[in-house]
């Protein structure tokens, strides 16, 4: 029977859990898993209900109770149930900067920014759920999306202003746009001539 373990910080458990059970009972119901939550080692075994069932499903699971885990919303992580387009993105902040205490405080604090403005910027700019929780910052959005989120975001890691950020994810934005525009019309010109 396939499963996977996935391991959360034990403060999430509850959030996994949901009231009265209702968000295990939701990743289940949704996506044909079985959730078995250990609260003391913080591990979360997801097995397929029915072993002939599409096995994408299992890594969608993990990926909705990671991102529970890093600190999203559950309705924010079923943001990766409701759309096949959609990922989840774990920047480890411990990669550039070790274990330095300090320098990923100082960090979050510029990714999170005064009254989390920076942070809404950053989601309103490329559409994606920004959640900086612990030693990470996750993203959740369309591949484009979170390509440029992330870039941003490690823009900001490295030292960049705040204003050559924004300006970076203006140029985006509206590259994104093009994108989709094109797209759109593509996708017309397809339909007109069948």
């Amino acid at each position: 029977m396939a499963q996977l373990i996935v391991k959360i910080p034990q403060e999430r458990i509850g959030v996994v859990i949901g009231p009265n059970g209702r968000v295990k009972e939701e990743i289940q119901k949704r996506l044909g898993v079985e959730l078995d939550i250990d609260s003391k080692s913080g591990d979360v075994k997801i097995t397929m209900k029915d072993p002939i069932s599409d096995p994408s499903l299992l890594f969608k699971s993990k990926d909705v109770i990671l991102a529970i885990g890093r600190g999203f919303s559950p309705e924010r992580a079923y943001r990766l149930i409701e759309d096949d387009d959609t990922m989840l993105t774990i920047i480890d902040l411990r990669e550039f900067f070790g274990r330095s205490d300090s320098h990923i405080q100082r960090v979050k604090g510029r990714i999170i920014g005064k009254d989390g403005k920076t942070r809404r910027i950053l989601e309103e700019a490329t559409e994606t759920y920004i959640s900086v929780y612990g030693h990470t910052v996750s993203i959740i959005g369309s591949l484009d999306q979170t390509e440029v989120a992330r870039h941003a975001i490690e823009l900001l890691i490295k030292g960049s202003q705040h204003a050559t950020v924004y300006r970076y994810l203006q140029k985006e934005r509206h590259e994104l746009k093009k994108k989709r525009l094109r797209l759109w019309e593509d996708s017309h010109l397809l339909l007109e001539e069948k």
